[in-house]
């Protein structure tokens, strides 16, 4: 396509790099030539992922809930590093599918503090850049759940659809600016996040990919690559992506018995 951008001149800020989405989104931009700056929690999984990736990744230590160590973070980037042209606002996670009167409540507050918080750290912290360059793209990463309810996906689907409305609303903020912003939106795939959702259980986690090919980290991170180098012209501003063995259920009654 005439003036796709080329990956070279991007400074790509990936969250939730550790594993999953995250991990495969910074691979899938280095191979391309642009410079990472991968984000998360385990300091270890960062170290090797830096190992793995060379000179043009540098790693950032630091919890997405903590909105200090979010913009200490990205004020003590070095000058080659420091203006971020594209986010990936990746981190977040599911925990539990009980129905919402059984709910831990402590998995509620970790999910809207990763999901909502933390997104909307990240996103506040590299925008005043973005647009005082007059160039970026915001990435967020949503999930067809923000969509399509499903029993147990109570206060997760929420997130995501507060994900989802946020990015529409940022576009109404940004119009006039050359700042992208676009939401990924995908459906079952299979990363680390079922066995986060189970706490570990790896036999429940395995359960939702039985007898279905599923998303792949690699197919996502595909997508947001895509997304992330087409011509500035082009915004896509929702992107659903689900495996063909998924799609939409019928609506659901509770019928009375005789």
């Amino acid at each position: 396509m005439k003036s796709s951008i080329d990956a070279k001149t991007l400074t790509v800020l990936v969250t939730g790099a550790t594993s999953g989405f995250g991990a495969a989104v910074c691979r899938r931009f280095i191979k391309e030539g642009a410079k990472v700056i991968a984000t998360g929690r385990r300091a270890d999984r960062l170290k090797a992922l830096k190992r793995e990736l060379g000179p043009r990744c540098r790693i950032a230590e630091f919890d997405v809930r903590e909105r200090r160590q979010v913009t200490a973070a990205l004020d003590a980037l070095p000058k080659e590093f420091a203006k971020i042209n594209v986010v990936v606002a990746n981190a977040g996670l599911a925990l539990g599918l009980g129905p919402a009167q059984e709910a831990d409540l402590e998995d509620w507050d970790a999910m809207i503090a990763t999901n909502i918080n933390g997104l909307l750290y990240t996103v506040r912290a590299a925008l005043p850049g973005m647009v005082k360059r007059d160039e970026g793209h915001v990435i967020l990463l949503g999930s067809v759940a923000s969509d399509f309810p499903y029993p147990g996906g109570n206060v997760y689907g929420a997130t995501k659809a507060f994900v989802k409305q946020f990015g529409l609303n940022l576009r109404a903020d940004l119009l006039g600016s050359n700042v992208r912003v676009t939401s990924v939106e995908p459906g079952l795939a299979e990363t680390e996040f079922s066995l986060v959702r189970f706490k570990g259980d790896a036999d429940l986690a395995g359960r939702p990919y039985q007898g279905i090919d599923p998303l792949s980290a690699d197919d996502v991170a595909e997508t947001i690559f895509w997304s992330a180098t087409l011509p500035r012209r082009v915004n896509i501003n929702r992107l659903q992506v689900m495996p063909v063995m998924q799609a939409f259920g019928p609506f659901a009654f509770k019928r009375k018995t005789a």
